[in-house]
């Protein structure tokens, strides 16, 4: 389909002038002369030097070495990063009964790969029962199919439970690293390269950029060593604002719907790509044909989303395979809206698919869990800590989420409603995510990751790779990861952690292994630069600290959880985890103190 707006190709810039570079100490003049930061003047290229150790690391590229010849090795670079973090252990490695996420995903890979499409989201819900959209269904069909060739036993049905056989670890990890570089980093990189040229950054600092973006720390501790795909998410809406970028709004919208089609939390981002398309068709003047070019493809992109759902669900219910065998022909209660099952003809065709339609909605959108599950950093949290949010009604805590939510991105998404400029993209993004994180309902840990990842494209932008910028998107990747912390350590994951988060600290020279980014005389002296100096030490500080106390200082017998508080309070967290209600077995409901 033909774009609305086509990508315009990109201007020259202008040769007359200063060129600056942030991942070096100088500023090149067009005269030749060389003037280092501390404003001493050299006629001598010489005197340029790399500002921290991930631009020295990268600094033989920098003049005349093609990208196309940068690129090849910095995906193996990252790629063997990746490889090597997925030695250690897992989510539920040998940790009986559940065993953690890992089998959730391998559990989800034998069902698609064994059961009929209509009793996918309605098998034994409590031994993991797939509650994300049917994007991630195709995609454990397709890994399972391939494991299933290799080795019939990884995936047996029902007696391939809690398998952790080494060769389905080789096997699991391959596919995440697989997943991520057919859709992540073909999507950073194209992201990375338009967002760049779009402000005119040169393409070596790019390239530093895009190192950064790829080696994020909490990605990788997520999807390649405790265990996920949440990169094929993010992969998704990079590419779609990597569309948005380039001016093909209708592609956009089909890579967005894939997103929310993988995993519901892409949701986060959904509030700033609305404004943004929106005020796309009506600034600076109206568009009917753009505005309904977007809502029909967008419409077009469920449609086929739902469409090997909706079409398996009739085709059993035709040879007359039951969504749920074990009712034995009686028909099903919907879980959402049960007082109008009566109204509908159970033997109708069109029956089984608005059943399988209500049952996703009831397994992709989990209100009964309760506001939010473990011991996440966010508002909820830190308030439980004070008033117990659990006396509280699920009806009331939804509204006071949604009021909350509601209010914290009203003001991103008019910013970039009423000023749709390609550059405030990834702000808009990261604001809303943020909100989202803090003080929506149902927030998970691991859920960080969606804020995190347009807050780290900033590196990509103009100034991206200044020490002031780089402070912040640093400080908020770090602090993002030790939130995390209480969740990995559970799972013995503290070494990778360690390995994974001071590395990148050391490539961008931020703390807790230099403080050097607040050294650079390009800092500025103005009461901004020094009140975020200050903040930021106090919370490099605090986590330093704490880290010893939770490493070698035993929490008090009556207070297990005295370090996890300790945690979660600077970055917002709990004290509680969920505890299933023996009456709704399916859902979490209350909580009850952690162990």
């Amino acid at each position: 389909m033909a774009t609305p707006s086509p990508h315009k190709p990109r201007r020259k810039g202008k040769k007359a002038g200063n060129e600056v570079s942030f991942a070096s100490n100088v500023i090149k003049h067009s005269a030749g002369r060389v003037k280092d930061s501390t404003g001493s003047l050299s006629t001598s290229s010489t005197g340029m030097k790399p500002a921290y150790p991930l631009a020295a690391f990268m600094w033989s590229a920098r003049g005349g070495v093609s990208q196309w010849t940068v690129l090849p090795i910095v995906l193996m670079v990252v790629g063997m990063i990746r490889w090597a973090a997925g030695l250690w252990g897992y989510s539920g490695y040998q940790n009986p009964p559940m065993h953690g996420d890992y089998e959730a995903q391998r559990h989800w890979m034998e069902i698609t790969t064994h059961l009929p499409i209509s009793q996918w989201y309605f098998h034994d819900l409590e031994w993991w029962g797939l509650d994300y959209p049917p994007l991630t269904a195709y995609h454990s069909w397709v890994f399972g199919k391939v494991g299933t060739y290799i080795n019939p036993k990884w995936f047996q049905l029902h007696t391939s439970r809690g398998l952790d056989d080494g060769t389905l670890k080789v096997f699991m990890r391959a596919s995440v690293v697989i997943s991520e570089y057919l859709v992540y980093i073909p999507a950073a990189v194209i992201f990375v390269r338009r967002y760049s040229r779009l402000q005119g950054v040169q393409t070596w600092d790019s390239s530093v950029a895009l190192v950064a973006i790829l080696l994020q720390p909490a990605t990788i501790l997520i999807d390649h060593v405790h265990f996920q795909y949440n990169t094929v998410m993010l992969g998704l809406v990079l590419a779609c604002a990597s569309s948005i970028v380039a001016g093909r709004y209708m592609w956009s919208c089909v890579f967005f719907v894939f997103a929310l089609g993988f995993k519901q939390m892409a949701l986060y981002y959904a509030p700033a790509i609305f404004a943004y398309l929106l005020g796309v068709c009506i600034f600076p003047n109206i568009n009917i044909s753009r505005f309904l070019g977007i809502a029909l493809v967008t419409v077009g992109a469920f449609a086929l989303l739902l469409l090997p759902l909706i079409a398996g669900a009739i085709y059993d219910h035709h040879r007359g395979v039951d969504a749920i065998p074990e009712l034995n022909g009686h028909a099903p209660i919907f879980p959402i809206f049960p007082s109008y099952t009566g109204y509908l003809d159970s033997h109708a065709w069109y029956f089984p698919p608005v059943h399988q339609l209500a049952q996703l909605v009831h397994r992709v959108f989990p209100f009964a869990r309760g506001l939010f599950e473990d011991k996440v950093a966010n508002f909820w949290c830190a308030l439980n800590i004070v008033y117990k949010l659990k006396y509280l009604p699920i009806a009331q805590l939804q509204r006071l989420s949604l009021l909350a939510t509601l209010g914290s991105i009203f003001p991103p998404c008019v910013a970039i409603f009423v000023n749709p400029r390609k550059e405030l993209l990834p702000l808009a993004l990261a604001t809303t995510a943020w909100a989202f994180f803090l003080f929506s309902f149902q927030v998970h840990e691991k859920s960080v990751l969606l804020p995190l990842m347009p807050m780290t494209l900033l590196l990509a932008s103009k100034n991206g790779l200044h020490p002031y910028t780089r402070s912040w998107v640093g400080f908020a990747n770090i602090l993002g990861a030790w939130t995390m912390f209480p969740l990995l350590q559970r799972v013995e994951l503290r070494v990778p952690y360690a390995v994974l988060t001071l590395l990148w600290a050391y490539l961008l020279d931020i703390p807790p292994v230099s403080w050097g980014v607040y050294r650079k005389p390009r800092w500025g002296k103005g009461a901004l630069e020094h009140g975020t100096v200050f903040l930021h030490t106090i919370f490099y500080l605090a986590m330093i600290i704490w880290h010893g106390l939770e490493a070698f200082v035993d929490a008090p017998k009556g207070l297990p959880d005295l370090w996890v508080v300790l945690n979660v309070v600077p970055s917002h967290g709990d004290t509680k985890e969920p505890e299933r209600n023996p009456e709704n077995k399916d859902e979490v409901m209350v909580f009850k103190r952690g162990p």
